[in-house]
């Protein structure tokens, strides 16, 4: 796995402005501290915001949501405490329209679909298990998915999130065969040489906190050669 951004050069901002800034996470990125120790994606954007706006005391960052750590793709954080409760609110409520891209080794058996499970979480394990009915403990959930490109040896998945899950698309296209490049938790054959895999937060659709203007924000995946074959 790929460690953390080492500083603030390597941050990818996809838009900022006084009460948000949207980056492009690299696999590897923690969102917001944890037991590891390493630095989170939260601390490289408060030493970018300080710098950038010559920002003297303590910088306000509020994180919004998460992505695992060897997904890459759009995060939000929230800049204005004014901002962050209204973000909030837009990700509970479903407000927020969360578009994925996947590669996957073998193709699904349609070439899009809609794939509804209850997962339950094994929080020992770090693993959600997609079942078809529900059980004890489990939780409802649904995606879309459909084919958008095929390469010489992978498929290009396009997922819209109805739901938001614990490892919600990579259960979810396990279960139907699909592993996600790279995913040997949920049973891809090798994993990929820098810990990532192949599932990246393409799109981002929902309307600006403060300033209640409608905003649809794209991140380009990560550079190698299955990504680029892929844009």
């Amino acid at each position: 796995m790929s460690k953390t951004l080492s500083n603030k050069s390597n941050l990818q901002v996809l838009y900022e402005d006084n009460h948000i800034i949207v980056v492009n996470k690299r696999p590897g990125d923690i969102v917001q501290g944890d037991k590891t120790g390493d630095k989170p994606l939260s601390d490289i954007v408060k030493e970018y915001i300080a710098e950038k706006y010559n920002k003297p005391g303590a910088v306000y960052l509020g994180v919004v949501h998460r992505l695992d750590r060897p997904t890459s793709g759009i995060v939000i954080f929230a800049r204005t405490s004014k901002a962050l409760p209204r973000l909030n609110k837009l990700f509970a409520e479903k407000e927020a329209q969360k578009t994925y891209w996947a590669v996957v080794k073998q193709q699904p058996p349609k070439e899009s679909d809609t794939l509804i499970h209850w997962l339950k979480r094994n929080p020992k394990q770090n693993k959600s298990y997609a079942n078809k009915n529900e059980v004890l403990d489990s939780k409802k959930a649904i995606l879309d998915y459909k084919l958008i490109k095929r390469l010489d040896n992978y498929y290009l998945l396009e997922i819209d999130l109805q739901t938001g899950r614990h490892h919600q698309i990579r259960a979810q296209l396990s279960s139907i065969g699909s592993m996600i490049k790279g995913d040997l938790k949920y049973g891809a054959d090798r994993s990929n040489k820098d810990g990532s895999i192949h599932l990246h937060a393409r799109r981002l659709t929902f309307t600006h906190p403060v300033k209640k203007e409608p905003l649809t924000i794209t991140a380009p995946p990560p550079t190698d050669p299955i990504w680029d074959a892929c844009v």
